[in-house]
């Protein structure tokens, strides 16, 4: 679910607020087409054991269970604790040409998710940080080169459940292509590494971050554990361009960021959306809409090698972070292309009415 919007003027609060409600009208449905049903019989074990994520892993004996339901109701009553899923499917090669993403519902409370034994995806923190992400929707990515072409693919589900109910409770369970996605060379979603305030040398490509904190991208913040915090934070990710790309007009792809962004690529500054140097109260703004799409100079990009990428951020109130995909690097024809397909135009009705 996109975060409600914020308004930095307390005075215009009130007049704010139905603002709100015609730009939140305004966004363009999100569209999913399901490929796959995985509703349905799930292997099922108690307790927990990492070579359980595993594709060879032998499942066999383990309990079967239907899925989305609540643990409690399906032969496990009284149960708080770790426990894990999996499920074994197929997938035709028509559907193996997209973009595609494994929607698991609602999971109560923490999860980690594994496609044929690599790790894709998690939401919440197991302990000793735990903390529970009950209430938000998981939909993770399924990485092409993770996906069997031929044969049976596995899906492996962590679960950890501090009280009352636990599992893979609820939602539309399934793989599923999103109607008028962006066609990525490659991919940024995922993992990230993650810290919060500020500090410019986080933007050069030798800083330490071994140290720091990881979290999934895209998602806000506080749905990863940093409840209640506004202000500065950044984010780093190292990937490699592949060489048969070069010559080719490239953006980097970040999506939509709640609400301020500066992207370094290896320590230059590639693009940015708002002016962090004037953050101050200021009258309501639309940069958290905006997609960013920043064109990249071949001279910053080291082909066949690893690249970083550090992304500084500046959230004024509520929610905040790299929230919403797309995430990765595309060709500049196909960028257009889509944008000009999915995105409305912009609507200057706000920006107008506080001038």
């Amino acid at each position: 679910m996109l975060p409600i919007r914020k308004f930095t003027d307390i005075i215009i609060l009130g007049a704010a607020v139905g603002l709100l409600l015609i730009c939140f009208v305004s966004l363009p449905a999100q569209e999913w087409k399901r490929v796959k049903d995985l509703r349905g019989n799930w292997k099922f074990s108690l307790g927990d054991n990492r070579s359980w994520a595993g594709y060879d892993y032998n499942d066999t004996e383990w309990d079967s269970i239907f899925v989305p339901a609540t643990w409690e109701d399906e032969g496990f009553p009284g149960y708080d604790g770790y426990a894990w899923y999996r499920k074994h499917f197929r997938l035709s090669p028509s559907d193996l040409t997209k973009n595609l993403y494994v929607n698991l519902g609602y999971i109560d409370d923490a999860d980690e998710v594994y496609l044929n034994g690599h790790f894709i995806g998690f939401s919440g923190s197991f302990p000793p940080d735990y903390y529970t992400a009950y209430n938000l929707e998981r939909i993770y990515r399924l990485p092409m080169e993770y996906l069997n072409q031929i044969g049976e693919n596995v899906l492996a589900v962590r679960v950890y459940d501090q009280l009352k109910e636990g599992g893979i409770i609820r939602g539309q369970i399934g793989v599923y292509q999103k109607a008028n996605d962006l066609k990525l060379l490659l991919s940024l979603e995922g993992s990230w590494k993650f810290a919060l305030h500020d500090d410019m040398n986080r933007k050069q490509a030798d800083y330490d971050d071994s140290k720091w904190k990881q979290v999934m991208v895209p998602a806000t913040w506080e749905t990863q554990g940093y409840r209640n915090y506004d202000g500065f934070a950044w984010y780093r990710k190292e990937f490699i361009i592949p060489e048969e790309l070069q010559g080719k007009q490239l953006v980097l792809v970040l999506g939509k960021v709640d609400d301020l962004d500066e992207a370094y690529l290896n320590g230059k500054l590639v693009g940015r959306t708002g002016r962090m140097k004037d953050i101050s109260w200021r009258a309501p703004s639309d940069e958290w809409l905006e997609i960013r799409g920043y064109e990249l100079s071949l001279t910053d990009i080291r082909f066949g090698e690893v690249n970083v990428l550090a992304v500084r951020v500046y959230d004024a109130l509520v929610q905040g972070g790299i929230y919403e995909g797309p995430i990765g690097i595309a060709s500049y024809q196909d960028y257009k292309a889509w944008l000009n397909k999915t995105q409305k135009p912009k609507s200057n009705f706000i920006d107008n009415l506080f001038k």
